[in-house]
């Protein structure tokens, strides 16, 4: 009896290490190889176990996961961050069941079960919370280049396509490592030898970060305080610059044409002499408000406007508020954000710029839209103030240098507080601001021509190989089935479905676990 519930905890805290492994891969923490370990791990944990249990086995490895990489939901709703950590966690064992419980076909389909799962997450509910993915750690790899032909779901498929390669040497099934590992050179180089975007012109941009606290709420911080430090800032902006942006809801007014604040940014554009962006709240009623990228021409005129159009769910709106509402205390937004419905791009005298607003970096779509209508560089107009600590920061930086790759277009990242970025193509990071100092980061960035496979394809690759990766795990899977059936005719075999019927392999615990 003691023997076999220590067998149970040990197996337990396998998993729950292996999903700890890699969450250790992402950022803050960043040690991109041990998503590879916690990987080969899960793989490991998986093996030749009944579909329950591989979901249970899964499942616990998703909170390993998702507890520590999505704790940042905390300073938005502790109720939330419990049910998604843990549905989160329980979409990573459904991936881990649905795959053969064999190899190889179970190496063959975890890649794809891998990836639709996370395209789910992505996706589902409240538009979904593409943070935390294995893609967001991988950014910093060897593999990062993959991004440019099929976005960040393909590098998903990728890694995991690596993990098992790995998986297959430590088992020593040589043919299956090397046929994994060719996938990934085969799919990695193909990437890096890809047709670049071409240089079309320069911009010298600037990016105003006003500073001030981190962990601050709307409702306890003045608004005027906040643009008086971003003007301030902005005394600091050089002479010749072509762009100056400001990042998210820095200007929040009732009205920006009736506010001073319009004069003032008009006064600002034409001391600098240079197209100035700023990121502005205002007024819908009493129950709405617009979130909108706002575009000075030199001269001061407005030129255009970009209204956010994917916002933070308990962040900027309350999905089903009348039930979530009486639960949801003071934490929720009192206001719901009007879904914008523009064009993911601002025309300007200093060119088309492609402009995602904070949250929307995360959904690799926005920065499509934008690029693929002709923007030469991209901008991240952002506000993480409210969260504590740099975790929704370090992966917003990450985030951004995968949107960076996957369009071929330097990118420039702004917040209030940090951090702010200038990030080449090839997903470099050439400068970076720290929290809460008031700094304007000064940089020349190219404007650029043309589309990558992923801008003009979107997830299409990444979808017809993981269709490709479960449909071939399957017809694997079916067919060692029949010829399990031909070689033991009437003599029962193993169930998938239940650990104790027929007759199992030669060594194997028949001892019942929990997971």
């Amino acid at each position: 009896m003691i023997g076999t519930v220590m067998r149970r905890l040990v197996t337990a805290l396998a998993c729950l290490g292996s999903g700890l492994l890699v969450a250790a891969a992402l950022p803050p923490w960043g040690w991109w190889p041990l998503a590879f370990a916690g990987l080969v791990a899960l793989d490991r944990l998986i093996a030749d176990r009944p579909r329950g249990s591989r979901f249970r086995r899964g499942a616990v490895a998703g909170v390993g996961l998702y507890v520590p990489s999505l704790a940042w939901m905390i300073d938005m709703t502790v109720p939330g961050y419990a049910i998604a950590a843990l549905a989160y966690a329980a979409l990573l064992g459904v991936a881990a069941a649905l795959v053969p419980a064999r190899a190889p076909a179970r190496w063959i389909g975890l890649p794809g079960a891998v990836a639709v799962v996370e395209l789910l997450r992505w996706s589902w509910p409240f538009g979904g919370v593409p943070l935390s993915s294995l893609a967001v750690g991988q950014v910093a790899g060897p593999l990062a280049p993959v991004l440019r032909l099929g976005g960040a779901l393909l590098l998903v498929e990728v890694t995991v396509v690596a993990a098992v390669a790995l998986a297959a040497a430590l088992s020593r099934r040589w043919r299956a490592a090397a046929v994994a590992g060719a996938l990934v050179v085969a799919v990695t180089g193909l990437a890096m030898a890809l047709p670049r975007a071409e240089t079309v012109g320069e911009l010298r941009i600037a990016l105003v970060q006003g500073g001030g606290p981190q962990g601050t709420r709307a409702r306890n911080t003045d608004e005027r305080e906040v643009f008086e430090r971003h003007l301030v800032a902005s005394e600091d902006v050089d002479p010749g610059v072509d762009l100056v942006v400001w990042p998210e809801d820095v200007v929040d007014i009732p009205s920006l044409e009736s506010a001073r604040e319009h004069d003032e940014l008009v006064d600002l554009a034409r001391r600098v002499d240079a197209t100035l962006i700023a990121g502005v709240v205002e007024d819908a009623g009493d129950e709405h408000f617009r979130n909108a990228a706002v575009a000075f021409a030199p001269d001061g005129e407005i030129v255009d406007r970009y209204e956010k159009v994917h916002r933070v769910p308990f962040g900027e709106y309350v999905p089903l508020r009348p039930l979530i509402e009486p639960f949801g205390g003071e934490d929720l937004t009192a206001r719901d954000a009007l879904v914008g419905e523009g064009p993911a791009y601002l025309d300007t005298p200093a060119g088309r710029l492609s402009v995602v607003i904070s949250w929307e970096v995360f959904f690799g779509d926005r920065v499509r839209e934008g690029v693929e209508a002709g923007a030469g560089v991209v901008l991240n107009p952002t506000n993480g103030s409210s969260f504590t600590g740099t975790l929704v920061q370090t992966q917003q930086v990450a985030t951004s240098r995968m949107r960076a790759i996957e369009s071929d277009r330097w990118v420039g990242q702004v917040a209030p507080t940090g951090f702010s970025a200038i990030i080449d193509p090839d997903g470099h990071v050439h400068q970076r601001t720290g929290v809460s100092e008031q700094a304007v980061l000064h940089g020349t960035v190219e404007v650029r021509e043309g589309t990558t496979p992923y801008t003009r394809l979107g997830l299409a690759p990444a979808l017809g190989g993981a269709a490709l990766s479960l449909g071939l795990a399957r017809l694997l899977d079916r067919r060692r089935r029949a010829s399990d059936l031909e070689d033991h005719g009437d003599r029962p075999v193993v169930d998938e479905g239940n650990a104790h019927v027929g007759s199992e392999a030669p060594g194997r615990d028949l001892s019942p676990e929990p997971t």
